[in-house]
């Protein structure tokens, strides 16, 4: 009876901290685009010349598809395969990860670039792409926390002036109303 009890209390905190710990979300491709990329994979791997210059090489090859760069057949593969999308924090509103606009480079085509693929927490489980979409644009509204000057003068009178935050240049953005990070480091 003991044990049912203290089980029962871990998986209702487990629950709950699902729930206030933060959570990085990425963008996977569709199983589709997968198995084409795999029997891409496969070509190349059926087609190795196995002298020993390519194994001792780690069988890289030169790409004419990019500027002429060495590559492999398995960095290929998963190229761009796991593409972190933000993170969502209790207390915060949602913080999205543009890197530098390389997928997209507003709303519209953040939207768009979730919705061509599938969603994975950190943990590996699937999200469905819509509910994900509707949590993230709902995550900390109105009114959770975002790194401007408003939160640096806040967290000085708390006597919390010296952290990395308390510089301007990290202030997040703030495009077509979704908080993005200035970074493309998340943890």
């Amino acid at each position: 009876m003991l044990y049912f009890g203290i089980s029962k209390i871990i998986s209702i905190f487990g629950i709950i901290n699902l729930y206030t710990l933060g959570t990085n979300f990425y963008r996977v491709p569709t199983h589709e685009e997968m198995e084409a990329r795999k029997q891409t994979l496969i070509g190349f791997v059926t087609n190795l010349d196995l002298l020993p210059e390519n194994i001792e090489g780690g069988f890289r090859t030169i790409s004419p598809r990019k500027d002429w760069e060495w590559f492999s057949p398995w960095d290929m593969f998963l190229e761009d395969t796991s593409i972190h999308l933000g993170k969502r924090s209790a207390g915060w509103k949602f913080c999205w990860n543009f890197h530098k606009d390389k997928y997209y480079h507003n709303k519209e085509s953040l939207l768009e670039f979730i919705r061509s693929g599938r969603v994975v927490d950190e943990y590996g489980e699937e999200q469905n792409v819509e509910e994900f979409i509707t949590m993230a644009l709902e995550w900390g509204q109105p009114d959770g926390q975002v790194v401007n000057e408003i939160y640096r003068l806040k967290e000085r009178a708390k006597g919390h002036g010296s952290y990395w935050t308390d510089n301007e240049k990290y202030d997040d953005l703030i495009i077509d109303g979704l908080r993005v990070s200035s970074s493309t480091d998340f943890c």
